[in-house]
């Protein structure tokens, strides 16, 4: 049942308020000052003190003058594990990551986080946020890894310390589902499982997830 027209409407019997009728035309206005930036990582495994990142991709979003989020810019790099990180056999081969290929022309942890947190500061500026939010499937995962190789690196996060956005949670709300492949048939987005567990791949489908919710959702917070 669609409870979207209405500003003020009953959903099942629950009062649901929504302000469609708000223009919405900056990000910032949106979020409370807040830059939502979707992520995904592969990693060497589920510690993220022990195990390494080996890819990261971060998607920026755009938000037309209709109001309407869609995926923008996106930036990816392979990253070479830190020093001792514990390599664990079975997440590479989840992954199918070899850390070590060449032609993966894999750059340090502090050259990868200088080159994806640059674009990220730009957006901060350009939409006059104060903070990036990581939007993630699972999202507490990604955020401790990157959290743990800031530390490592010595190089400050653009992303707020705590606060994320989880497209699972939100999926279960909106969908009933949490998984990510069994969320996008339902929010009628193409996913190929064969394309799966790659950042590049994952950051791209939890963009158009997040912002098909949005979207739905739609206008200002009420």
């Amino acid at each position: 049942m669609s409870c979207r027209s209405p500003p003020v409407a009953h959903c099942n019997g629950v009062l649901v308020k929504h302000n469609h009728d708000k223009p919405l035309t900056e990000i910032k206005h949106r979020f409370r000052g807040f830059l939502p930036v979707v992520v995904d990582v592969e990693t060497s495994g589920v510690d993220h003190q022990k195990n390494a990142l080996l890819e990261m991709c971060i998607v920026l979003l755009d938000l037309n003058k209709e109001g309407v989020f869609a995926p923008a810019a996106r930036f990816f790099e392979h990253i070479l594990p830190f020093e001792n990180a514990v390599l664990d056999p079975e997440s590479l081969a989840f992954n199918q990551i070899d850390p070590y290929q060449p032609l993966r022309f894999a750059l340090d942890e502090a050259q990868a986080l200088q080159r994806l947190f640059a674009p990220i500061h730009t957006a901060l500026k350009q939409h006059h946020c104060q903070r990036a939010v990581l939007v993630g499937h699972n999202a507490w995962f990604d955020l401790l890894f990157i959290k743990a190789a800031a530390k490592r690196t010595g190089i400050k996060s653009p992303f707020h310390a705590f606060t994320c956005f989880d497209t699972a949670t939100l999926a279960g709300l909106m969908y009933g589902q949490t998984v990510l492949a069994k969320a996008m048939v339902s929010a009628k987005i193409p996913f190929d499982l064969n394309e799966a567990h790659s950042a590049i791949y994952d950051a791209e489908k939890t963009a158009e997830l997040f912002c098909k919710m949005l979207n739905r959702w739609g206008g200002m917070p009420a």
